[in-house]
């Protein structure tokens, strides 16, 4: 049988071990409670949207000629681009403002009757050029003046600003605020505080405007009547939240 000296060391090593392994315990899981509370967060997306008056408009305007040969119809492309382009530039549009937005020449093959192969019938040439106008109070009257010039090819107009920068500024902070709101309503029915911002990512600022392409007629209508109406911008961010 142990002595009663024996038991009591026993039991003072026993004590010794708890007062020592207790405060190893409570180090070794303290970092780990605490690390799970900071890792405790919350993630929104908010929107922001402004619209805006536009002061600007960009259309396609072009010329497509068929001809037996390849040549006769760049040539007849040439002749009736080139009226077009002067015609644009008499009507006060700058040069500046005028940019080739696209070129080709294409054979044109006539229909398979009969188990007949298609054949060359003659070529297609097309070209396009980019119009900037910075008065959009001109967009219908440009437009008849192409077609009265020999265009038979035209699409848009766009529109937009010149400078776009400050409208996407304020829909950023639109984006952030909404953000802000959602994040406090959740946190407010969850029962919970809202902390420190962890985190922004901007998903992208993204303008939208309507594009309505237009196929024109030479015997189109004068006077043509246009609506600029608004361009609208958006921002979408991604904001995380601590929680407290």
């Amino acid at each position: 049988m142990l002595s009663t000296r024996m038991l009591r060391s026993v039991a003072g090593g026993c004590l010794l071990i708890a007062a020592v392994s207790a405060p190893g315990f409570a180090a070794a899981q303290g970092p780990a409670t605490k690390m799970a509370a900071s890792q405790r967060h919350i993630s929104v997306t908010g929107n922001g949207t402004v619209n805006a008056r536009p002061d600007m408009a960009t259309m396609t305007i072009g010329v497509i000629q068929e001809a037996e040969t390849a040549g006769e119809a760049a040539q007849a492309n040439a002749a009736a681009m080139g009226k077009v382009i002067d015609g644009l530039k008499q009507a006060g549009i700058a040069e500046a403002d005028l940019q080739t937005s696209g070129y080709s020449v294409s054979p044109n093959y006539s229909e398979a009757k009969d188990n007949q192969k298609p054949r060359l019938v003659g070529y297609t040439v097309s070209n396009n050029v980019s119009v900037k106008l910075r008065d959009i109070t001109k967009v219908g009257t440009t437009l008849d003046a192409a077609t009265s010039l020999g265009a038979n090819s035209i699409s848009g107009p766009e529109f937009g600003l010149t400078d776009p920068k400050p409208l996407q500024d304020q829909t950023r902070q639109a984006a952030v605020a909404d953000a802000i709101a959602k994040a406090k309503l959740y946190a407010a029915a969850a029962g919970v505080d809202l902390g420190e911002v962890v985190s922004i990512e901007e998903q992208g600022p993204e303008r939208a405007f309507p594009v309505s392409p237009m196929p024109m007629r030479a015997d189109m209508a004068r006077k043509t009547p246009v609506e600029a109406g608004e361009v609208s911008f958006s921002s979408s961010v991604s904001v995380t939240f601590a929680l407290r």
